[in-house]
């Protein structure tokens, strides 16, 4: 039986499609997919994405120990900041890519992938020294307003000044009467916030944020349409851009790797992987024939399979099939060419640079 989110009779009474996701039901698309990525493009969009997990590292040596176990360099994120990086295994494998909120050096909140919030929270509790690690998935709703009148819709009902809010800082404060951190972070490649407040105050806020947003035509947000934005943008998904087998280096995330903070788990197998060389690289192409990539599919060359598509559609906005694929080094410069195979027909493709859209 999958589990449900605070909001699912919010969304069962809207009417949304419901599908199951790493474990949880959830909406795919409400009034449909296209529709709501054209929403979060030009106004915006209001997303559950409450199915996120929330691992809590707290004591005097909570900043010490979450250092050793992130990819990224928290030294270097200030209180009231959140930074992005990867959870490696001793051989460079991603464990998850995280988004980890610095409420002070003796708090710091890491928001995990859905269907990773229990494999994330035993590794870390087993990796960590001297910390006190805690799932406290269970005690949070997260809700993700995405968009370009994001910040004005949102500035009607907070307390919180989200002029002064830079993107990926955090504050708490009230919206609409609940107790929220108010993130400026997203998945969307828009400008637009995450609101973490209790369970119990979810449904609220949905409802409040809807009824505020009905002059920008506020529209409620699935699965679908936060898939096709954040491939737009080649945000990765973890579970099909990169697993337990992928590296960072691989994924093209070396950005959230600093070996050069000091020790952390996996960091001498990814400088070795540095030193002798990629065997592959996840790239964005786009198809320059008819067909729409999707995961699974194969990459060839010379009829020869040589990689494999990770994420693929067709973009809204940019109206061309586009996609993230593993290829050898040798096909990963920007303009190599390759062919996907799609129902057993080859179609050509042609390596670009992401992101694949930018906004405005």
């Amino acid at each position: 039986m999958p589990l449900r989110t605070p909001l699912h009779e919010r969304h069962v009474r809207a009417g949304a499609r419901m599908v199951e996701f790493a474990g949880w039901e959830m909406p795919v698309q409400y009034e449909g997919i296209l529709e709501e990525h054209e929403a979060v493009r030009t106004r915006a969009g209001l997303f559950d994405v409450s199915h996120m997990g929330e691992v809590v590292f707290r004591g005097p040596r909570a900043l010490e120990s979450l250092q050793r176990l992130f990819t990224n360099d928290l030294s270097r994120c200030a209180d009231g900041q959140a930074q992005y990086g990867c959870l490696c295994r001793d051989t460079g494998g991603i464990v998850d890519d995280v988004v980890v909120y610095r409420r002070s050096a003796e708090d710091l909140l890491v928001c995990v992938n859905a269907g990773n919030r229990h494999k994330d929270f035993d590794w870390l509790r087993d990796h960590a020294a001297g910390a006190d690690v805690r799932n406290e998935s269970d005690d949070w709703a997260q809700l993700a307003l995405q968009g370009p009148l994001a910040q004005q819709l949102l500035q009607r009902l907070t307390n919180v000044n989200l002029s002064a809010l830079r993107p990926f800082r955090f504050a708490p404060g009230e919206v609409a009467g609940a107790t929220c951190l108010v993130a400026r972070t997203g998945y969307t490649g828009e400008d637009g916030f995450e609101l973490f407040c209790s369970p119990a105050d979810g449904p609220r806020l949905w409802d409040a944020l809807l009824e505020a947003g009905a002059r920008e035509k506020l529209q409620p947000c699935g699965l679908g349409a936060r898939d096709t934005l954040r491939l737009e943008v080649a945000y990765r998904l973890y579970g099909q851009d990169m697993t337990d087998d992928t590296s960072p280096l691989e994924a093209g995330l070396g950005w959230v790797v600093k070996l050069d903070k000091g020790d952390f788990v996996g960091r001498d197998a990814l400088v070795r992987q540095k030193e002798q060389g990629l065997a592959r690289k996840l790239v964005g192409f786009v198809l320059t024939e008819p067909g729409i990539a999707r995961h699974g599919h194969p990459v060839l060359q010379d009829g020869r399979k040589v990689g494999e598509v990770t994420s693929g559609t067709r973009s809204p906005s940019l109206k061309l099939p586009i996609g993230l694929a593993y290829v050898p080094p040798a096909l990963s410069a920007e303009g190599s060419t390759f062919q996907v195979e799609i129902r057993s027909r080859p179609a050509a493709a042609k390596v670009v640079k992401t992101p694949f859209y930018t906004r405005k």
